[in-house]
């Protein structure tokens, strides 16, 4: 385990209801290195809220053990919790309170609040300052959260599905917001189950699958475990040529798929090939394989994706 980072996790576990009961967590080791943002990526049911939890010292873990800036986030709580931002997807805002109200509630128990205009703005309810909880709609309720797990100017943010909920304007500038954080040396770790949320924002990943890690890297790297893919469509009926580690798909049609683990060198043969026969290869496309494809296929899930 890497002694630089500022999360840590060692067969972290987490069951609900005894035994046997669900066992939401299932020995998962990973560690965020100060500065980058961590995602936690999965389907709905995966794990991710119940480890992001235990991480954040909410819950104690099963078994196994978490360690937040080098001290048991659950067990040391009031160590680590000034140094530290959480948003949940639970919210439980008092109806009756004003924005302005609950930020300043939570100041309150803080040692270095941002100013209540500062955090408001950050967040774009500025203008929404006044405005009682209950009046506030999901999304703008998803952003007052936010405002509250960033307001103590936290060391580490825990972030549970922050865009969810959000319109496409919120959603950018909640993206733009948590790429200054980082800028400033915040680490973040958060949960989404958006595929383009986690490639854009995450520095590395880890995919989750019935509370088992099944992927860990970076988009490119996860990405790269696929192979990448020439189609292309032949003039007439002709043998293609040999072409080692790869596999080759041909349709009644004539339309070929072509499986390779090195693009370049595999192009470079069928280009080469194709010249040398005076072929035209109708409909020529070459692609590596992207994020998605991998996601499905290493959670091998059919479910429906936000991509």
């Amino acid at each position: 385990m890497d002694q630089s980072a500022v999360i840590t996790a060692e067969r972290l576990a987490r069951r609900f209801g005894g035994r046997p009961g669900h066992e939401a967590v299932r020995g998962i080791d990973l560690a965020v290195r100060r500065g980058e943002l961590f995602a936690l990526l999965g389907t709905n049911g995966a794990g991710k809220t119940s480890a992001l939890e235990v991480l954040a010292g909410l819950a104690p873990p099963t078994s196994g053990t978490v360690r937040v800036l080098g001290q048991d986030p659950f067990r040391s709580r009031r160590l680590v919790r000034s140094r530290i931002g959480i948003m949940l997807q639970s919210r439980g805002f008092a109806a009756d309170l004003t924005v302005a109200e609950t930020v300043s509630t939570w100041a309150g128990s803080l040692t270095r609040p941002r100013p209540l205009g500062e955090a408001l703005d950050l967040v774009g309810l500025a203008t929404r300052r006044n405005v009682r909880i209950r009046q506030l709609s999901g999304g703008e309720q998803q952003r007052l959260g936010l405002a509250l797990a960033i307001l103590g100017r936290p060391e580490v943010l825990f972030l549970d599905e922050p865009t969810a909920g959000l319109d496409p304007a919120a959603r950018k500038q909640t993206w733009e917001l948590i790429s200054d954080l980082l800028l400033s040396g915040t680490t973040v770790l958060l949960t989404t189950h958006q595929l383009i949320e986690a490639s854009a924002l995450a520095d590395r990943l880890a995919i989750l699958r019935n509370g088992r890690l099944v992927g860990l890297g970076t988009p490119e790297q996860l990405a790269a475990t696929r192979p990448a893919r020439i189609t292309f469509r032949l003039p007439a009926p002709v043998s293609l040529p040999h072409l080692p580690q790869v596999v080759a798909t041909i349709n009644s049609s004539g339309g070929v798929e072509l499986e390779t683990q090195d693009l370049q060198a595999t192009l470079t043969e069928v280009l080469t090939w194709a010249h040398q026969q005076d072929l035209h290869l109708g409909d020529l496309t070459a692609r590596p394989a992207s994020f998605e494809e991998a996601f499905l296929a290493i959670t091998g899930s059919s479910e429906e994706i936000a991509a």
